[in-house]
């Protein structure tokens, strides 16, 4: 390929944006974080000199990936001080790049990106890197240190502790998840036990992401009976007030306002049944998926379709953004 001319249209980057997005992303679990990083990547871009750099995506990925990974070793500690479990911000999957390959598909749905929590930064650098966009480990190796060998083995043990964790079940389809979504919510607001039972696995567990700016469960909920009990209380403590199926993460999720609050569900769906229950109520980390909402809302009042006014609903969020700058 030749060289980048220093009179190239800045649209070059934009082209590779999407990508660097999904990759940062995937990196650190944090929208907020990837737009940084990409950001600080531009500016970088900006100043570099181009007549030196023959592969755009090449360059642009390994500057991305130092900065996430320099970004993760540092937000570790914060994490670790959160209130409750922290789960990934929820994304909006257009703004992420192709999904052309399964692996970029897994790489980024809801349960993997949770589980690579485990993984140490150069492990998750390692699997990202190699499984997602194919790196060789050489250059895996330019970007995380240590030599090529080193890299091979984080891969293996990033690998292995996700197979672990989650084994060769067969996961569903679209079609199946969005219907196993519906039926858990259905059974949630009629308070059906033996329709919970069988769709819910002996060993799920479920996550409750509330960060302190919302009310949560502050520990996860592990076994069947235990979390039956929880959604049952919830359904019957706090009546949804309204529910849709959405999208986030290359998968279908539930879109849910509870006391006029936003909520994000998604489901870890293994061999037709549920393993894991992730509900995200952190108003921070709804913010890009509550736009989006809003826009359906004000189309489907447009079109007299939706049960409760977009109005409403702004004003919710503009309570949202006020508490926030409150706590801030």
């Amino acid at each position: 390929m030749a060289a980048v001319t220093a009179d190239a249209p800045e649209s070059l980057f934009e082209q590779y944006r999407p990508l660097l997005l999904g990759l940062g992303y995937r990196l650190l679990g944090s929208m907020w974080d990837a737009e940084d990083v990409v950001q600080e990547a531009y500016l970088r871009w900006t100043r570099t000199d181009r007549d030196q750099v023959r592969e755009p995506r090449a360059f642009l990925v390994t500057v991305v990936s130092r900065l996430a990974l320099d970004q993760l070793r540092s937000a570790r500690a914060t994490r670790e001080a959160y209130v409750g479990p922290w789960l990934p911000e929820p994304a909006d999957t257009g703004e992420l790049g192709p999904l052309d390959t399964a692996e970029l598909r897994d790489t980024l749905s809801y349960a993997t990106l949770y589980l690579m929590e485990q993984l140490t930064p150069p492990e998750r650098a390692a699997f990202v890197l190699r499984e997602a966009f194919e790196m060789p480990y050489d250059a895996i190796a330019a970007i995380v240190g240590g030599t090529a060998a080193n890299c091979r083995q984080l891969h293996h043990r990033a690998t292995t502790r996700l197979a672990a964790a989650r084994g060769d079940r067969f996961r569903p389809t679209g079609e199946d998840h969005a219907r196993l979504l519906t039926r858990f919510l259905d059974a949630a607001r009629g308070g059906d036990l033996d329709a919970l039972t069988g769709m819910l696995s002996e060993d799920v567990t479920a996550w409750n992401d509330g960060g302190g700016r919302a009310r949560a469960a502050l520990n996860p909920i592990a076994g069947r009976d235990r979390v039956i009990a929880f959604v049952l209380g919830l359904a019957r403590r706090f009546p949804i007030d309204t529910a849709r199926l959405t999208e986030s993460n290359g998968q279908p999720a539930l879109w849910l306002t509870v006391d006029g609050k936003d909520q994000l569900v998604l489901l870890d769906i293994e061999d037709g049944v549920i393993h894991g229950v992730f509900a995200v109520l952190n108003p921070d980390k709804l913010t890009r998926l509550a736009a989006r909402e809003r826009d359906r809302d004000r189309e489907h009042d447009g079109a007299g379709q939706h049960d409760r006014g977009a109005g409403q609903h702004d004003r919710d969020q503009e309570h949202d953004r006020d508490q926030q700058r409150e706590s801030s």
